[in-house]
């Protein structure tokens, strides 16, 4: 497999423009890969490919918004070890699991319960810049919350961002900033698994994936940036559009 895909440089610039927009947009709402995905298939690279090569590049993205955070004071490393291990766990036991089943029922479902998510976060109080007391213990939130979201984002994945910063919010009382910094290693750990099996299984196309991780590496770091200086007044509008975008792509294109 050739690295770029023989791809035109006009071609490989937009990628690389498309992944900065979506590292952007992940950092602060999540949602990055239905700006690339949908751009890798309609400018001809196969849909093995694609897949993997957009897995690649959001992984790079979320990790500079995870370090980002991390250096800043946003993420708290007590207790997370615990939180990445349910995370990792319940991701390989998803991506397994999917193999063996099929998700058509899941697909249909998923949209719907998208639009539920941005409802809550659109009346919730919880979603705010304030910390609030937390309403589960954290073993009990990582073996419900984590375990859960985890699975499912193994398993199927859309909003797998939103669900993780609403439960953060929601359950343990997080502020939207703080909810949104330790979303992003739980979404890192869940999507480095999957990256993992597409590489292995040698569907990456290198040269390409390279580029667009630099671009989307780039575009993370600006939007967490603005995650920090800006919290619930950009983070919380940004993830009920995006939220409502990806429910709503979901159900016309019959995802």
């Amino acid at each position: 497999m050739d690295w770029l895909l023989d791809l035109p440089l006009w071609t490989t610039l937009l990628l690389a423009a498309l992944a900065f927009i979506a590292g952007f947009v992940s950092a602060i709402a999540g949602g990055g890969g239905m700006i690339v995905l949908p751009a890798l298939l309609w400018l001809g690279v196969p849909p093995l490919n694609a897949l993997a090569t957009n897995k690649f590049q959001s992984v790079f993205g979320t990790l500079s918004s995870t370090i980002n955070f991390f250096r800043k004071g946003h993420i708290e490393g007590e207790g997370l070890k615990t939180s990445l291990l349910c995370a990792f766990i319940a991701a390989i036991l998803g991506s397994v699991l999917v193999q063996f089943i099929p998700t058509q029922l899941l697909s249909q479902f998923i949209p719907y319960l998208l639009i539920l998510l941005a409802l809550y976060m659109l009346i919730s109080p919880s979603l705010s810049d304030e910390d609030r007391p937390a309403k589960l213990k954290k073993p009990v939130f990582d073996a419900l919350c984590i375990n859960g979201i985890g699975f499912y984002g193994g398993l199927f994945g859309p909003g797998i961002g939103s669900f993780f910063a609403v439960a953060l919010a929601s359950l343990r009382g997080f502020n939207i900033r703080k909810a949104t910094a330790h979303t992003k290693p739980l979404v890192l750990t869940v999507n480095f698994t999957s990256m993992i099996v597409f590489v292995f299984a040698g569907q990456m196309l290198w040269g390409l994936a390279i580029i667009m991780a630099v671009a989307q590496f780039a575009g993370a770091r600006l939007g967490s940036n603005l995650v920090i200086s800006k919290g619930s007044k950009l983070i919380k509008p940004m993830m009920i559009s995006i939220t409502l975008i990806l429910a709503l792509r979901m159900i016309f294109d019959g995802v």
